[in-house]
Formats: structure tokens, C-alpha cells, sequence
């Protein structure tokens, strides 16, 4: 699997964070490490693995939760509609539940924030690592494959692609 190279200005900040910590090249450990929840079990069991993981390096541990834009279909020749007061709510209820998750799961132990965006899953959670300076992306598969795959896509495939962190992938407990 080929992984994206850091070239240029990254490489040049990774390389000069490494020199002051006394390293010579891009730090081993994770200062920042996101997750991106959609509330479903698999997502919970990434969580569980990045709390664990964020306790081991003291890093901080960033949520992230994508409203998808709700459009319905088109109705009497006015073409798409857009309610926005379904995902504005989305947006709050996404928030609540957020803050609920850190207080329930992530614990004192790990300093924890969260972001709600909204738009397309993969390019927000992408615009939101690059924008927090995420040094790990962990995320859960869903475990679909062959036509349910080819239906739905996979947010964590197009993820792991585009990503320009390391990118952590957690499969549904269960599967080989």
C-alpha cells in the first residue's frame, strides 16, 4: 500500500518539531489523535482503542461527527429541497451527544474536544485533520463488502487513501 509522502513545508515543520525534542527525524509518538464518530457500535469500539491509545502518548483525542446535507427529492417541478432546519438540528443533537460520549467513555485521563461539520464524511474528516494538525486519523470499518460495498462506498476506504496522517483502521469485532 502506498502511502502519501510528506514533501515541503509539512516535512520541514515535522522535521524541525522532531529536532526540538532532540530527534532527528518526524516523531514516533502522537500528540493529537482524531476519531470520527457516527454513533454506531463500530465507531464506539474506535473510541475505545483511541482513548487507549491517546493514555499511552498523552496526546489529545479530537471527535469528529459529519451532518451529511439532507436534500429531498424533487417535488412538483421545483427540483431539490433543502430543509436546513433538520440539519441544524442534527448539527446540536450530534454536539450533545459528543459531550456526553466524552464524559461517558473518554474519562478525565485524556484531554478531549469535538468538532461537528457538516458535508461529505471523508472530505470533512480530511479538511478537519489538516486544519487541527491531527497527527492519527482512528476509525472504524462498518465491514461491508461486495455489492453493499460497491453501493454504499466506504468512508474509511476514501479516508485511508487521502489522508495525509497515518490512518488507523479498526474492523467490526467478529471479522477476518
Amino acid at each position: 500500500m502506498n502511502r502519501p509522502r510528506r514533501t515541503g513545508r509539512k516535512l520541514r515543520r515535522v522535521t524541525a518539531r522532531a529536532r526540538r525534542r532532540g530527534g532527528a527525524g518526524p516523531p514516533l509518538g502522537f500528540h493529537s489523535i482524531m476519531v470520527p464518530i457516527d454513533f454506531s457500535v463500530h465507531s464506539r469500539n474506535a473510541l475505545r482503542y483511541a482513548v487507549a491509545l491517546a493514555k499511552q502518548f498523552g496526546a489529545l483525542l479530537h471527535l469528529v461527527y459529519v451532518v451529511e446535507p439532507t436534500i429531498y427529492p424533487a417535488d412538483l417541478g421545483f427540483g431539490q429541497v433543502v430543509l436546513p432546519g433538520v440539519e441544524d438540528e442534527l448539527r446540536e443533537k450530534g454536539g450533545e451527544e459528543l459531550r456526553s460520549m466524552i464524559a461517558r467513555d473518554v474519562g478525565k485521563g485524556v484531554k478531549a474536544s469535538f468538532a461537528v461539520r457538516t458535508g461529505n464524511p471523508h472530505q470533512e474528516i480530511l479538511r478537519e485533520a489538516e486544519e487541527k494538525g491531527i497527527d492519527l486519523i482512528v476509525l472504524a470499518t462498518h465491514g461491508h463488502s461486495g455489492v453493499e460495498h460497491m453501493l454504499f462506498g466506504s468512508t474509511a476506504d476514501r479516508v485511508v487513501r487521502h489522508a495525509t496522517c497515518p490512518v488507523l483502521s479498526i474492523r467490526p469485532a467478529g471479522k477476518t
